[in-house]
């Protein structure tokens, strides 16, 4: 679990990427968490845009990605989620 002063960090890391995915009228999928994973692995910070014609609500969307993706959820605003993964390989962020 991260700490308040961590889930700050992070968000204050966030701020100026840009999501890389989009989670639409399917939902979420195995594909998509599978390259989401991937895009966690290679980055540890990732946002992730809801569109206007997901059919699930975001605070579920955010549970299915945190569990499929054994991430921690850093912030939902508006239809923007990020999440933040250690990288086994490629440790880039390193927490306060």
């Amino acid at each position: 679990m991260l700490t308040g002063k961590q889930k700050r960090f992070l968000r204050a890391k966030a701020h100026h990427l840009n999501p890389i995915f989009q989670v639409g009228k399917g939902g979420v999928n195995d594909n998509m968490l599978k390259t989401m994973n991937d895009a966690l692995e290679a980055r540890e910070l990732i946002k992730i845009n809801i569109l206007q014609n997901c059919e699930e609500d975001k605070g579920t969307i955010a549970d299915k990605l945190k569990t499929g993706l054994n991430a921690e959820l850093v912030q939902t605003i508006g239809n923007i989620i990020v999440l933040y993964k250690e990288s086994k390989e490629n440790k880039q962020i390193i927490l306060p």
